[in-house]
């Protein structure tokens, strides 16, 4: 498989995790999350959407980029794409705890682990292919602001 073979298929799977994370979320946004106290910061629905689509393309070009270094470096991209595999299916759980469960502290304590597990991809990616790494620094800042986010909203609604 080609280089854009690779990035095309990570690319679908991140847009197909996406999916089904917003598939969990639109129901809760127009019914549960109006009724929370939100901090001052909140951006206005509808960014969340097209920011989370950038930056699962993003991620899933990241992903590619590194995949397409198998043959060069094996064991490395293995273990970096196992991270990679596990912060994307902790994205998902951060969704389902969230807006499926209407558990902002459970998803509070679950995006720490989150934001540690793209730390981690991160430092990998980068040791790897310095794109790759770069590509992914968008996701970090934005996580670490639902970091706060998160966190706030819980505070709020105690």
């Amino acid at each position: 498989m080609n280089k854009i073979s690779k990035i095309l298929v990570v690319v679908v799977t991140c847009l197909v995790v996406g999916y089904f994370s917003g598939i969990i979320t639109r129901s809760a946004i127009t019914t549960w999350y109006p009724t929370l106290v939100k901090p001052s910061f909140n951006p206005p629905n509808w960014i969340f959407a097209p920011v989370w689509s950038m930056l699962y393309i993003m991620m899933g070009v990241a992903a590619g980029l590194v995949w397409n270094r198998m043959e060069q470096e094996k064991e490395a991209v293995q273990n970096a794409l196992v991270f990679f595999a596990v912060q994307l299916g902790l994205n998902a759980l951060w969704s389902f705890m969230f807006f499926g469960l209407k558990n902002p502290m459970l998803a509070g304590l679950e995006i720490v682990i989150l934001w540690l597990m793209i730390y981690e991809t991160f430092s990998k990616f980068v040791k790897i292919n310095k794109i790759a790494g770069y590509l992914l620094i968008p996701y970090l800042l934005w996580v670490s602001f639902a970091t706060v986010l998160n966190a706030s909203i819980w505070w709020l609604n105690q």
